[in-house]
């Protein structure tokens, strides 16, 4: 649903049609996606149009790369580590000083 609002307003039938679900369902789902703040719903006559609010998906977006960095360089640094440790042990095994 977040992927068909990126592209524009959508009511809630709309929203509901690619994923087979009933008018009730897709309301539900809207619901939830208000809750967090993803989605405005607003209503027009008898139709409830909906649109993406993409403020807290930037604000998700920062922080999951902060942590993705993080990681990245957490595991590059390990990586590192192993391989340094595996040259010490190849290197102790080729010249007969293996550890005892």
């Amino acid at each position: 649903m977040l992927r068909s609002l990126a592209a524009g307003e959508h009511n809630i039938g709309e929203l509901a049609a690619p994923h087979r679900m009933s008018f009730a369902a897709a309301s539900k789902h809207v619901k939830v996606l208000e809750r967090a703040g993803l989605v405005r719903r607003r209503v027009q006559g008898r139709a409830h149009l909906c649109r993406l609010e993409p403020t807290p998906l930037a604000t998700a977006e920062v922080w999951l790369r902060f942590y993705e960095r993080f990681w990245r360089e957490s595991l590059d640094r390990l990586d590192d580590l192993l391989r340094a440790e595996d040259q010490e042990t190849a290197s102790r095994a080729k010249h007969g000083r293996g550890r005892r």
